[in-house]
């Protein structure tokens, strides 16, 4: 005797209804690119020139006329996206979090380790009834706090003159591509 691990649905699902057939209507046809003919006097008066980028739309646009102004002068110095002064902010609030991460994690980091392998070191009295491991659970507020001052003290004196130095010559880039 076989037991069909499968067996039939108790109730036919309902029919599906019919789809409305898809709509066969043709595409309309693309009318003939004029031909292109060298301009003449006749020809240029009475109609006007197709314009092969708008025949082709997968052509690109043909390059506007360069302007006949005076020529520009080269910039004195470098665009601000390619400024080194971006380059040495980076590095400056890399270096900032880094600190401020490790202080922290790091702390914390030994704390787990000493209690994980060193039990002893933890268990062991500090003073009258304090074990070292609850000293230095205590001890972590004040690391954090640490780590925040560490972070702000490194903001201030090396990342935010950096930023402000930077700012103020995006200004300046800014003033003077305005008068061009």
């Amino acid at each position: 005797m076989s037991h069909d691990p499968y067996p039939p649905p108790r109730r036919t699902p309902p029919p599906y209804a019919a789809s409305p057939p898809y709509r066969t209507v043709p595409p309309p046809p693309y009318a003939a690119s004029p031909p292109h003919a060298s301009p003449s006097p006749s020809s240029s008066s009475s109609q006007p020139q197709p314009q092969p980028h708008l025949t082709y739309p997968w052509q690109p646009a043909p390059a506007p006329p360069p302007h006949a102004s005076a020529p520009r002068r080269p910039p004195q110095h470098a665009p601000l996206g390619h400024h080194s002064d971006l380059r040495v902010l980076r590095t400056a609030y890399r270096w900032q979090r880094r600190v401020a991460t490790l202080t922290a994690l790091g702390y914390f980091v030994v704390f787990l380790v000493l209690s994980a392998c060193a039990p002893s070191v933890m268990t062991a009295r500090v003073a009258d009834g304090l074990p070292a491991g609850l000293l230095l659970a205590l001890a972590q507020l004040p690391v954090t706090l640490l780590a925040i001052a560490v972070y702000e003290l490194t903001a201030r004196r090396h990342v935010d003159p950096l930023a402000r130095r930077i700012r103020h010559q995006a200004e300046v880039d800014a003033r003077r591509e305005a008068r061009r």
